[in-house]
């Protein structure tokens, strides 16, 4: 049997970018990235996330709107191989009358069938309605607080979850 997906949102999830602005997170690094002309983004980054990662025994993908920036920007910072990335193009931000992320469809159908796992800040009921509805294997949608980034509970919730399908 393969090894469910996790799916990864880069801001949030990674990067607490909610946290106080002069109170980087204990453990955390600071980055600077210049993805556009002007004033270049702050990204607070743990480096011993990449690990623990990769401990969870998912096969890691990137979901979020770095897409493949994520490789260059914030792999190599926490620790993590270069990864494949879900492609938005064409879907960033566009709002749904139905209320369901403009990430969620996307992540559906990259998942093609397999179990996933999702972390991110900004999914709510409308998807987890949309996924039962569509996705035919178990998937877990986690949310995790952007003051936060991930938690030893958040980790946690991943490995329970692993830990079902393999049952």
């Amino acid at each position: 049997m393969s090894r469910p997906l996790l799916f990864l949102d880069v801001d949030g999830p990674l990067n607490p970018y909610a946290a106080q602005k002069e109170r980087r997170p204990a453990g955390y690094t600071t980055i600077r990235v210049a993805l556009h002309p002007g004033r270049p983004l702050r990204v607070w980054l743990h480096p011993g996330h990449g690990r623990a990662l990769l401990d969870l025994g998912y096969d890691l993908c990137w979901a979020t709107t770095w897409m493949d920036a994520a490789n260059r920007w914030i792999a190599p910072v926490i620790g993590l191989p270069e990864l494949p990335w879900v492609d938005f193009t064409g879907a960033l931000f566009d709002e749904r009358p139905d209320g369901v992320h403009w990430k969620t469809e996307r992540i559906v159908d990259y998942a093609g069938g397999r179990p996933f796992a999702w972390v991110d800040d900004e999914q709510g009921p409308p998807d987890d309605t949309f996924v039962a509805a569509r996705h035919p294997a178990p998937a877990l949608l986690h949310h995790v607080n952007p003051r936060l980034g991930l938690r030893e509970s958040d980790f946690e919730a991943l490995r329970e979850f692993a830990k079902s399908l393999a049952t």
